[in-house]
């Protein structure tokens, strides 16, 4: 018999599979179960959108494209990103299009990481940052965010945890899964740390349009001096609704950018070419379905928030992307048998916040990309457990 554990890597047999997952697979097995687990826009793209990929279809537009991405797509990302984060971007060396925002992070990662560099890691946060970082061979070094500080991460935080191997901070802002943002004067202050280092960036900024403060989502990559020091990554499926289009793309100083370009050559060859020509569609003439998606997340946000504290469960206004991240302590129950019980009990599927890191213990996180109706039920189950478990 061949021995498969000497086969497989021992770095990946290490890394434990995601966190989110195991209560999808359970939740698929029973019925009448209503999930508030999935970071997904329950939105049909744009029409505007489809059509253009279907156009593109139609032409026969199917070869493959460069490996940075269509020329045009490249232009409108440049714009878009100047109209939106005042930052310019030469499309021609400074942008590539990526396989969704994932495969960004990935090759920024695979093309700065040598084996031993620390990379710092804000959490509770996407789930991919730590283990992309030790498939790489690097350290991640994490950094626990508060409930008391909004989870931001503070400039003593990033400077107690800076070290002479320290090569990139991960900047996962608007935060999954607590909905914090990072506003101007707290990027300021972080950029005062980083100043004088040789430390890179990766901000991730998927959730950018879903801010809901009344200022604006600010680029770290716009405060004076970052934008030569930041991999700005971005995509399409969370503002326009196009999860499974699998398009996303990284910004950046030309020298880092051709580094990953050569990854993402070896690796992918291409993004989808219908998707690329599906997205020039959505950053030139998407903006009033953004904002109509956009007002319907903001009020599912009040809801669920005002749904949680009426249950009796502590939930800080999230400000950003479409997740709740309510406090479950009060229970009594640990992150994951509060998810395990409530699933058993009432059907309702939510992710612990251990899942996003060792910070998320005495939360979970829920997802409002679902209906009024969806949401409410689902509250109404929350709140009865949370009284038969408080008895």
């Amino acid at each position: 018999m061949i021995d498969y554990s000497k086969i497989l890597s021992n770095t990946v047999q290490s890394i434990k599979p995601s966190g989110i997952r195991k209560f999808f697979d359970i939740a698929a097995t029973m019925d009448d179960v209503i999930s508030l687990g999935v970071g997904e826009p329950d939105f049909q793209t744009p029409w505007l959108v489809r059509k253009a990929g279907i156009t593109s279809l139609e032409k026969g537009k199917t070869k493959y494209t460069s490996n940075s991405g269509l020329e045009q797509l490249r232009r409108e990302i440049s714009n878009y990103i100047n109209r939106k984060c005042n930052v310019e971007y030469d499309p021609s060396h400074e942008i590539l299009i990526s396989v969704g925002g994932s495969e960004a992070i990935d090759a920024t990662l695979r093309a700065i990481i040598t084996p031993g560099d620390e990379v710092i890691i804000p959490q509770p946060s996407y789930v991919c940052y730590e283990p992309i970082t030790t498939l790489c061979g690097g350290v991640p070094v994490i950094i626990e965010t508060l409930a008391e500080n909004d989870f931001k991460v503070t400039p003593r935080q990033l400077k107690n945890a800076i070290t002479k191997k320290t090569k990139a901070l991960i900047l996962p802002y608007p935060c999954n899964p607590t909905g914090a943002i990072m506003e101007r004067k707290d990027l300021e202050a972080l950029a005062e740390v980083l100043r004088d280092t040789n430390i890179l960036v990766i901000s991730d900024e998927i959730y950018s349009e879903l801010t809901f403060s009344e200022k604006p989502h600010v680029s770290i990559a716009s405060i004076e001096g970052m934008c030569e020091r930041t991999i700005l990554i971005n995509g399409f499926s969370k503002t326009f609704s196009m999860t499974g289009w699998r398009l996303g793309f990284a910004c950046g100083p030309a020298e880092i950018i051709s580094q990953i370009t050569k990854i993402h050559q070896f690796a992918i060859m291409c993004a989808p070419t219908t998707a690329q020509y599906a997205a020039i569609e959505a950053l030139k003439n998407c903006d009033e379905a953004v904002a109509d998606m956009k007002a319907e997340y903001n009020r599912r946000r009040r809801l669920i928030v005002d749904g949680f504290n009426k249950a009796g469960l502590i939930c800080r206004e999230p400000k950003g992307a479409f997740y709740a991240f309510p406090c479950i302590a009060s229970t009594g129950l640990t992150s994951e048998e509060f998810c395990e019980r409530l699933l058993e009990a009432k059907h309702v599927a939510v992710v612990p916040g251990t899942a996003f890191g060792k910070g998320g213990e005495g939360f979970v996180r829920a997802s409002y990309c679902y209906s009024t109706e969806h949401i409410i039920e689902a509250l109404r189950r929350i709140e009865e457990f949370v009284k038969e478990i408080k008895k």
